[in-house]
């Protein structure tokens, strides 16, 4: 893949092989910032896991202090709490309706979250979501009967991670608009998160190595 010269430039900045403090990472991906656009800063965190082991998976949850930069679009799915999801501030509440726009693949929401009731129903849509990372999880505390509060905390910078196919965790921690203090807070408040959700059955470390870059940059590599 060709990248463009502010990538490379930045890239050729990087000492090969140096592990960076958080604090110059952050100082690095703060000047160099390219984009028009106010671009994501990411967190990339290769595992010690088996990924093909459903004991070994990672999955949690965690409110960021400073949030993401981003308001979420939450989905509720519900035959019960209809009026408090939408009181709580949710931008789409259904029932059987709601499932068949998922049926459709009209998924407008980045958090589906749901009643106990309607987890039998979500059922039939369980492969449309599934993959797109949007399936309400216990673990993730997105099935729940608490529905004021788990779409405020949502909307407040709550956010849900777990690892994918390759033993990866990849989650953005703000944007590069972001103070430095802030980005580090996040970044800390997740990592922190991350340690706390390790499964029982894994053997050896943990994390093996980290990462962060803003959406158009390189990889730099964090001593942790």
């Amino acid at each position: 893949m060709k990248r463009g010269k502010k990538y490379r430039k930045i890239l050729e900045s990087l000492e090969k092989n140096k592990l960076y403090s958080v604090d110059e990472a952050l100082k690095i991906i703060k000047k160099n910032k390219s984009a028009k656009f106010d671009e994501a800063v990411e967190v990339h965190l290769k595992l010690g896991i088996n990924p093909k082991k459903g004991e070994e998976q990672m999955r949690g949850s965690v409110v960021l202090p400073f949030g993401i930069g981003k308001t979420k679009r939450i989905a509720v799915a519900t035959s019960i709490k209809t009026a408090e999801a939408k009181e709580a501030g949710a931008d789409l509440v259904g029932a059987e309706d709601l499932i068949e726009k998922i049926k459709a693949e009209k998924i407008d929401f980045d958090v589906l979250v749901a009643t106990s009731e309607m987890m039998p129903k979500l059922a039939p849509v369980a492969k449309i979501l599934g993959p797109r990372g949007l399936m309400p999880n216990a673990k993730t505390e997105t099935i729940t009967d608490k529905i004021k509060e788990t779409v405020e905390m949502l909307k407040k910078g709550k956010i849900n991670f777990k690892n994918d196919d390759t033993a990866n965790i990849h989650q953005v921690i703000g944007r590069v608009s972001f103070e430095e203090k802030k980005l580090k807070e996040n970044y800390e408040v997740f990592l922190d998160a991350v340690k706390k959700a390790a499964p029982a059955a894994r053997k050896g470390k943990l994390i093996l190595n980290i990462s962060i870059c803003s959406t158009m940059g390189p990889g730099i590599k964090i001593n942790f």
